[in-house]
């Protein structure tokens, strides 16, 4: 292996703030208000509620996660971070459950909806075709160079908020609901505390992909300064854009009747805009998909990178090995791979549900991370800390926790059952993690 090959660093504030809410607004703000609102029973005050409460949890997260990742500012994110906090074998596992769950489920859950969208106009055949061919040609972009991907994720982040800031606009103005929006807070024979925690992980599920950025840290022209301000500014914005959007759907159309559309954002714009406004919702949310598949594919080869530069992988030659324009070619393709695999599931639920809670049992133990490491290590130059410690990092691990219990104990067997799969294919990476240790022993 060519220890003298290195990637460029040429990403920069607004690269990887793109990243952030590429990865972010993509099929969560269009879909998941009909999870929302069919868990308060149609009542509008605990969705909006929620929306708050998810967007404040992942500002917390966001600092807790910039500290971490500006100390360790390393391409491969929580691969490094766990690494370097805790044992090599941890953060391995990490790296592992993101390559061969994470990182392809949600391309693959993005692929699938993509299809789904378009099936409606080339018949439901056409789903499967559509959600591969979208995965290949994200894997064809991003084999051209991390510029061209960077280059894909700004173009396509620009595209998604500009009808997503019409639909705000003027749902705001011209919606004439005169349904609450703020109460009631959960409908009759609902439970607030069980309500808050279905609810809760919908709009988790929405804020996921903030982390991404932390995985190019080690190809950014001033991680130290950008990192930080790319993470917290994009999850601002994402949260302002879900809890205008949010409100702006209920001037329009109410919580009781929007339980009931899997594609509120599509029906609220044909109330406003009539039959071309909801084609044109629906390209705004094919682009964001793509957008997104794109950031994760973008995150995910490299953390695949990063595993095979340790020589932790079968293959690790091939994988950690850069092409003409400096970019992990062979890791692209394994993750694209992987997805296509995933989306012959054809449940873009199933699969973004999987890769949820598969990766929130390694955020708590990140978050965790600026503890340990303040303990392990207070001589270490911190360019950046987080505000408030110890009570930031406290919520955010609090918040993780929360998430994990929610999926084993307040769902159904459904969430169990994927919970239970989740553990056992990321524990057969610690087979692999010795095997590969020791061949290099030998």
């Amino acid at each position: 292996m060519d220890k003298k090959q290195e990637m460029k660093k040429n990403l920069g504030f607004m690269t990887a703030t793109s990243v952030v809410v590429g990865c972010v607004i993509g099929a969560g703000v269009f879909f998941k208000p009909y999870a929302i609102y069919q868990a308060t029973g149609g009542a509008p005050g605990m969705g909006i509620l929620s929306w708050i409460l998810g967007g404040l949890i992942s500002i917390f997260a966001a600092l807790t996660f910039s500290e971490v990742a500006i100390l360790i500012p390393k391409t491969g994110g929580m691969v490094a971070y766990l690494g370097e906090a805790y044992d090599e074998r941890l953060g391995f596992l990490a790296g592992w459950m993101q390559l061969v769950i994470f990182y392809p489920s949600f391309l693959a859950g993005y692929g699938v909806k993509v299809g789904t969208e378009l099936a409606a106009y080339f018949g439901p055949q056409s789903a499967l075709p559509i959600g591969i061919g979208v995965i290949i040609l994200l894997v064809a972009l991003n084999v051209l160079g991390s510029r061209t991907a960077g280059g894909v994720q700004v173009i396509s982040t620009v595209c998604k908020l500009i009808p997503l800031l019409l639909l705000m606009v003027f749902g705001l103005v011209r919606g004439s609901s005169t349904a609450p929006i703020f109460s009631p807070m959960v409908g009759p024979g609902k439970s607030a505390g069980a309500v808050l925690g279905s609810t809760l992980l919908a709009v988790l599920f929405a804020f996921e992909g903030w982390t991404n950025v932390g995985t190019i840290a080690g190809e950014m022209k001033n991680p130290g300064k950008d990192l930080p301000r790319a993470i917290v500014c994009g999850v601002s914005i994402i949260m302002a854009v879900y809890l205008v959007i949010n409100i702006a759907y209920l001037r329009v159309i109410p919580a009781d009747e929007l339980m009931n559309l899997e594609s509120p954002a599509a029906a609220v714009a044909e109330k406003l805009f009539g039959a071309s406004g909801g084609l044109l919702i629906k390209i705004g949310i094919i682009i964001s998909v793509i957008g997104a598949g794109n950031g994760f594919l973008l995150s995910g080869s490299r953390v695949a990178y990063q595993l095979a530069v340790q020589q932790h992988l079968p293959a690790s030659r091939t994988l950690s090995r850069l092409n003409g324009n400096r970019v992990p070619a062979n890791s692209i393709i394994l993750v694209g791979f992987l997805a296509c695999l995933y989306s012959l599931s054809g449940e873009f639920d199933l699969l973004t549900d999987l890769g949820v809670f598969s990766c929130w049992v390694f955020y708590t133990l990140t978050f965790a991370c600026v503890i340990r490491l303040r303990r392990l290590h207070p001589d270490w130059e911190r360019k950046y800390k987080v505000p408030f410690y110890p009570v930031v990092p406290g919520l955010a691990i609090i918040s993780g926790l929360f998430v994990i219990f929610s999926q084993i104990f307040l769902s159904g067997a459904r969430s169990r059952i994927m919970a239970v799969c989740s553990v056992a294919v990321t524990l057969i990476g610690l087979p692999i993690y010795h095997a590969m240790h020791k061949r290099r022993k030998s």
